[in-house]
């Protein structure tokens, strides 16, 4: 239905939109399906270093279907969750950088998709939470679990128990966000953290993505024992002398993640 488009931009850069504006993007069964071949065309090109996901039109994405949901018996609904879940995982576990780029209204699954990115941009007239208590249920596509780990227990049990909806310069303040910018200039600010971050090592960035996920819930031994085998893979690539001989010669590095 083509309602995901994945496009290409400087070679390394992916874009992901998802284009259902006249129902804000939200997350129906035919949607995560396109999302998940999404993923798997990402994961199966080496030449990407960065992925970018936002939404087209008002919204980000306003969360589960519930046009579809009300339809469905309770068996349906559990599955229903489950899979904006895996889908919202499998973009979490892609092994390069994902940046959120909130263009509007990001509720609910909406915001929980956000939250697996690596960063999170907003336009200034975004508008966002984790608002399932006021429908009767609770955030079930890791919610209660990110928004946690990320602002801490407090303000999240705080923001889940009142269903509170956050302007984007709140979602700032609370660090839901990394940077509040104007809408006119999301994409263009967004496109130059992006290039960035492409313009280093892809194997280094790819690594260090890894050490901080796998290192960041448990002890700091065990922690720094992940570290160390991340950086052991960064040792013997091609691009750790191209690094080496760039900075030795004084310009930028051109690195081929190998």
């Amino acid at each position: 239905m083509n309602n995901v488009k994945l496009d290409i931009t400087d070679e390394h850069i992916g874009i992901l939109t998802i284009d259902r504006p006249d129902s804000y993007n939200a997350l129906s069964n035919s949607l995560l399906n396109e999302i998940n071949d999404s993923i798997e065309k990402i994961e199966g090109n080496d030449n990407l270093r960065v992925l970018i996901v936002t939404g087209s039109g008002k919204a980000f994405c306003a969360g589960a279907d519930l046009k579809e949901r009300k339809n469905m018996n309770e068996q349906q609904v559990l599955a229903a969750v489950t899979y904006i879940k895996e889908t919202i995982n499998k973009l979490e576990s892609l092994r390069i950088p994902t940046i959120a780029a909130i263009n509007g209204a990001a509720f609910g699954g909406g915001l929980e998709l956000a939250l697996a990115c690596d960063i999170r941009l907003a336009s200034h007239q975004a508008k966002m939470g984790l608002t399932e208590t006021s429908l009767g249920i609770i955030p079930g596509a890791g919610g209660t679990q990110r928004l946690s780990r990320l602002i801490g227990i407090g303000k999240s049990k705080y923001l889940i128990y009142t269903a509170k909806r956050l302007t984007s310069f709140e979602a700032l303040e609370y660090g839901i966000l990394e940077k509040v910018v104007d809408a006119e200039e999301l994409n263009d600010v967004t496109l130059e953290i992006a290039r960035t971050i492409a313009q280093n090592g892809p194997i280094a960035v790819q690594q260090a993505k890894k050490a901080i996920q796998q290192g960041f819930n448990i002890d700091l031994p065990k922690a720094l024992e992940i570290e160390m085998a991340c950086y052991k893979q960064t040792i013997p690539t091609e691009d750790r002398y191209e690094g080496i001989r760039a900075f030795q010669e004084k310009r930028k590095p051109i690195y081929k993640g190998k």
